[in-house]
């Protein structure tokens, strides 16, 4: 039985859903729980979270550790299918909110909450991911999104309403930048940002360090791939999040990863954004190597039609449609023996594969090479090509035929 006097609200402790808090109870009379997933955001941003929250008027708060299942459950299959979205982003926010949304909606079955909450703005495209999040896994809950209509207009407004309230934050008017942090990137919006002809500023980055400031030094990583998921660095098998964690800190420190775009939001706008992935930039250097010695051709070439569609479900927060599972299923098959290792070359912001190596591999060099083969007849390609051009060949000599110009 649930209530309807209680609402669940997806919390971080951040500006937005601080706020939150009190304005649900002050304006819709209801009890609030917070439930916040750890999805590897730092432990700065954790700590005291409980406390914080039911020092704003809370009526509880849980923290649920999702970095494992992130990865493996979320990151993973769009590893598999190689996706980024607009050819830069590697969908980083995308990724992490379906598992936001499904902690939420079990823990409003724990306490028996008929609503839940989020701090998604009407502009963005978090307000979907969540939303349809929640009618995939629960469709009778009710859905209260207070950007869309307090009379709060702006961050500066939402500022003053946190200290109107003595409510404790980090934003400043003067440092108002957006970020949203989890184990495979952070993402940096507002403040100068919203110019695009602006230059990011300097303290805007957090996991990298600037690449005209990194070692002089280049730095070579070896990544373990089975079934197109990274398992090991250097020979040492790791689990998901100390494999990511360790990549991130390597790859921080060359300045790997930086991406500035314009996207196309889903509500119809473009924005600006500002990203941070270096672990998974080195990840997807070595897997694209990968792929290209293990996958034979017409698949490969399949997979990465798909891709852009694929890329384009996650971002538009279709994440438990149908369709993506099906996605799904097509690309584990496709990369079963996306198995090896690649050496990656990491030097001022730049991640290089130069070498690769797998048990099943669809490469030969007696195939490949220059020079004497034993299983290649260079006699029986002139049957090839003769074969191959055959439609081509038909259709010039009608329009010869014609009287046309086949020079133009």
């Amino acid at each position: 039985m649930t209530d309807k006097n209680k609402v669940v609200l997806a919390y971080s402790g951040g500006l937005d859903t601080s706020i939150i808090i009190p304005w649900l109870k002050e304006n819709h009379g209801l009890e609030v729980h917070c439930v916040a997933g750890d999805v590897g955001q730092g432990s700065g941003e954790l700590h005291g979270l409980e406390e914080k929250a039911l020092a704003t008027g809370a009526a509880s708060c849980k923290v649920v550790d999702l970095r494992t299942p992130f990865l493996e459950d979320c990151v993973w299959p769009c590893l598999r299918a190689m996706a980024v979205y607009e050819g830069r982003y590697l969908l980083g926010t995308s990724m992490a909110r379906p598992i936001l949304a499904k902690a939420q909606v079990d823990y409003a079955a724990e306490v028996g909450a008929g609503v839940v909450a989020h701090g998604c703005t009407g502009k963005g495209n978090d307000q979907v991911r969540f939303e349809l999040g929640y009618h995939y896994l629960n469709p009778d809950l009710e859905i209260v999104a207070p950007w869309r209509n307090w009379d709060i207009q702006s961050r500066e407004d939402a500022i003053d309403y946190a200290q109107s309230r003595g409510i404790q934050i980090a934003a400043t008017k003067e440092k108002i930048y957006s970020r949203d942090r989890n184990l495979w990137h952070i993402s940096h919006e507002g403040g100068a940002l919203e110019d695009p002809a602006n230059c990011p500023p300097d303290d805007v980055w957090m996991l990298t360090v600037d690449p005209r400031q990194a070692p002089d030094q280049e730095e070579i990583v070896t990544v373990d791939y089975e079934g197109g998921v990274p398992v090991g660095i250097d020979g040492e098998r790791l689990d998901a999040v100390t494999l990511i964690e360790r990549l991130n800190e390597i790859g921080g420190r060359h300045g790997v990863g930086r991406v500035d775009i314009t996207e196309n939001r889903l509500v119809g706008m473009k924005s600006r954004g500002v990203y941070e992935t270096p672990g998974g930039t080195i990840v997807l250097e070595g897997l694209r190597t990968l792929r290209s010695l293990t996958m034979e051709r017409d698949t490969m070439r399949m997979c990465e039609k798909l891709m852009p569609d694929y890329a384009d479900i996650v971002y538009t927060g279709r994440w438990y449609h149908p369709l993506r599972r099906s996605m799904d299923a097509l690309f584990r098959e496709a990369t079963r023996y996306v198995t090896g290792k690649v050496r990656v070359r990491l030097f001022k912001g730049t991640a290089t594969a130069i070498g690769a190596e797998s048990p099943f591999t669809l490469y030969s060099e007696d195939l490949a090479t220059f020079g004497a083969s034993a299983s290649f007849q260079q006699a029986d390609s002139r049957g090839f090509v003769k074969l191959y051009g055959l439609p081509g060949a038909v259709a010039a000599a009608r329009a010869k035929a014609a009287g046309e110009d086949l020079s133009a």
